[in-house]
């Protein structure tokens, strides 16, 4: 009797959607002419524009990649990969490895997983690394989305290729010669490996579009708010710099968090910075960034990500000046 009267008072305190989506709605009617007055204003109009453009442009990219990782992540099985690299030469497995995300769509989201199923089946820890740093920064999703958001540099679709592959191999084989292996917890039986794959793929989708998608308007609305309300004359003074510059568009990688599928459209609105500070937006992201730090201490352990991340970031961020240095 007791618990069954402690449902509805923890049901009566609760604020439910309709009431709260009623209270938000007499809100907008109350205040409509200061809202009307706010969107009008010449600062707001830049910003919807920019807000806008980037999320109508990337979101058909984060959709299509979402749904291919997760038909490769659901449908086909960790042995392929087991099978497919040289397990008898782990050196060349680590480029094998990276290799493979460029032909494998997958974002960040889904290549943690897939890689702590690599381990799972005996792949070595280094080609299951180099592979969960590739399949987000390289696979063709990707560079479609970079050679539509810059179509008057195709040289930035092979800077981003030749970068993102780079440092994965170079953290593969870093891994391989430094790497201890108490640094890495074995990574735990995937929660959906029971599941049907029916349900496991849309499950996925599910999770991933909304994770993903709410990481994209946040980098839609940092980059709006960077060029309507932040003055013309600090982005300049930033993009003025070379090395802050570079520094500013890596850490603000890691801080938005954009999935890669659609973080060449950010980078592309940011047209104050060179294509190699740019570069290093790109190359940055996929392999260093809030929640891939979060998702690599929960499946592999905190003490490996503590290492593995700071070492990433200094590797994409060299990387990425040497090779726009190059090729940009």
């Amino acid at each position: 009797m007791r618990a069954a009267r402690a449902v509805p008072e923890r049901d009566r305190s609760r604020i439910d959607s309709p009431l709260l989506v009623t209270v938000l709605l007499v809100l907008a009617v109350m205040l409509q002419d200061p809202l009307r007055a706010l969107l009008s204003a010449p600062v707001m109009q830049s910003w919807t524009t920019v807000f806008v453009a980037v999320v109508v442009q990337a979101l058909p990219f984060l959709v299509l990649g979402v749904l291919l990782s997760a038909a490769i992540a659901v449908f086909v099985p960790p042995s392929f990969f087991a099978r497919a690299l040289p397990g008898h030469r782990p050196r060349l497995a680590v480029p094998v490895a990276g290799a493979a995300g460029a032909v494998l769509p997958g974002c960040e989201c889904a290549s943690v997983p897939v890689a702590g199923a690599l381990m799972r089946r005996g792949v070595t820890p280094a080609a299951a690394l180099a592979f969960l740093l590739s399949a987000p920064a390289i696979n063709p999703i990707v560079l479609t989305a970079t050679a539509v958001a810059f179509p008057g540099e195709p040289m930035m679709v092979l800077a981003r290729f030749v970068a993102g592959l780079l440092v994965a191999c170079a953290m593969g084989w870093l891994w391989q010669r430094l790497g201890r292996t108490d640094w890495l917890r074995p990574p735990p039986r995937a929660s959906d490996e029971g599941r049907g794959r029916g349900a496991a793929f849309w499950g996925s989708v599910r999770h991933d579009v909304v994770h993903a998608g709410g990481f994209l308007v946040v980098g839609a609305m940092a980059a709006a708010t960077l060029k309507a309300i932040v003055p013309a004359h600090w982005l300049r003074a930033a993009a003025g710099d070379p090395v802050l510059s570079v520094l500013a568009l890596a850490v603000l990688a890691v801080l938005l968090s954009i999935c890669s599928e659609a973080d060449a459209f950010v980078a592309a609105s940011l047209s104050q910075f060179s294509l190699t500070a740019r570069l290093t937006f790109l190359v940055v992201g996929p392999v260093v960034d809030l929640k891939l730090f979060a998702m690599q201490a929960g499946t592999f352990g905190r003490a490996f990500a503590l290492r593995f991340a700071p070492v990433t970031f200094a590797v994409a961020v060299a990387v990425s000046v040497l090779t726009g240095a190059v090729l940009l």
